[in-house]
């Protein structure tokens, strides 16, 4: 519990530590012998905003000692208060994309525990071995995959390249990674959605008097993330053949009246000034929309170009119900490695200039 404190059972062993050991969220944020929680708290926040790998899997941590159960776990605690108390969406999704991802590393290597690992976030789970295989096969149940597979991209995660029996999906090892790897990678994506809600209900409930509390570690993380964001989305305006999917898909109904929701809206205006669009550009999507008020899209988009907000990967728009595409319609789309809007911008920039027809990707402040 203490190596996965944001498994669905971490909340009560969470508060567990923090009942034995008699620490209160106060002495969590300044008590000086708990120094090295919030030591290894900042740890994981500054590996989730600077890699985009995500948060090392190891750690220095001895985990064998009740000290470093309760460091491991209350730096889980202590970072995930920093992240709400933030308010700021975009540092959520960033810090639960590199929790998720180093998840999916430790479950894939911890072949002792990863059948209760599983069935923590899957309906059920079957492990075959064959005869003479070292490695297990693992089959989950067509409700669970078809939930899960529409989030990642590429050719493995589609039901129709997956072999079926009864009811049951079979996780055949792929891309150079073992079943349990596969499986790792699929349970990835509900660990992440269960980890953004949870953290989003915490948002709402946080008065800003507690937040307050957090002001100094919210304040470096969120200045670190923005530059960061800087470095990673060297970008120039696009010509309309270059946008994805995904944004053409909101300019146009926004051009039309549809009322776009609000992770559609935040995507487009962010996706825009990664662009390199202006904001009197980005402000003009918005004029048919059915709630249009020019004074509050000006200020909204302002802020959004402010704070350098970074769009949403294709995973959240997906979960968002904001990827327009379904597989087969796009084979740019269709790859793998194809994780981001940008990467897809990116891609068909490199195309157009490989061809003669466009100029090169250069950076966005040259």
């Amino acid at each position: 519990m203490a190596r996965y404190p944001f498994l669905p059972q971490g909340a009560a062993f969470v508060k567990l530590v923090l009942e034995k050991n008699g620490i209160t969220v106060e002495d969590l944020i300044e008590a000086h012998w708990l120094e090295e929680v919030r030591s290894r708290g900042r740890i994981r926040l500054l590996e989730s905003v600077m890699h985009k790998e995500g948060v090392d899997s190891s750690t220095t941590i001895d985990l064998s000692s009740d000290l470093g159960k309760m460091t491991e776990s209350l730096s889980f605690l202590y970072a995930m208060l920093v992240v709400c108390a933030s308010f700021n969406e975009r540092l959520l999704a960033r810090w639960v994309e590199g929790e998720a991802s180093r998840a999916d590393q430790l479950f894939g290597m911890d072949e002792k525990n990863f059948d209760i690992l599983a069935r923590s976030y899957l309906s059920d789970i079957k492990e075959v071995r064959e005869r003479g295989d070292s490695d297990s096969i693992y089959w989950i149940p067509i409700s669970d995959f078809i939930e899960l597979c529409p989030r990642i991209s590429g050719y493995y995660w589609r039901l129709i390249n997956r072999p079926t029996r009864d009811g049951w999906v079979c996780m055949n090892p792929g891309s150079g990674e073992t079943s349990r790897q596969r499986t790792a990678r699929l349970i990835k994506e509900r660990i992440r959605e269960d980890m953004t809600n949870s953290c989003l209900t915490r948002m709402n409930k946080m008065d800003d008097s507690f937040a307050e509390l957090f002001i100094d570690p919210v304040e470096r993380v969120t200045k670190l993330l923005s530059e960061q964001v800087k470095e990673e989305m060297p970008m120039t305006a696009a010509i309309r053949d270059d946008w994805p999917p995904c944004f053409e898909s909101a300019v146009e109904e926004l051009s039309q009246g549809v009322n776009v929701n609000h992770t559609g809206r935040v995507f487009l205006a962010s996706m825009s000034l990664a662009m390199g669009l202006s904001q009197e550009q980005t402000c003009g999507f918005f004029s048919n929309a059915p709630d249009y008020n020019a004074g509050t899209t000006s200020y909204q988009i302002n802020q959004i170009f402010e704070r350098e907000y970074t769009p949403h990967g294709c995973a959240a728009l997906k979960t968002s119900a904001r990827c327009p595409v379904s597989p087969g319609d796009d084979r740019l789309c269709d790859q793998e490695w194809l994780t981001h809007p940008l990467k897809y911008l990116k891609a068909k920039q490199r195309r157009r200039f490989q061809e003669g027809g466009g100029t090169v990707i250069t950076e966005k402040n040259e």
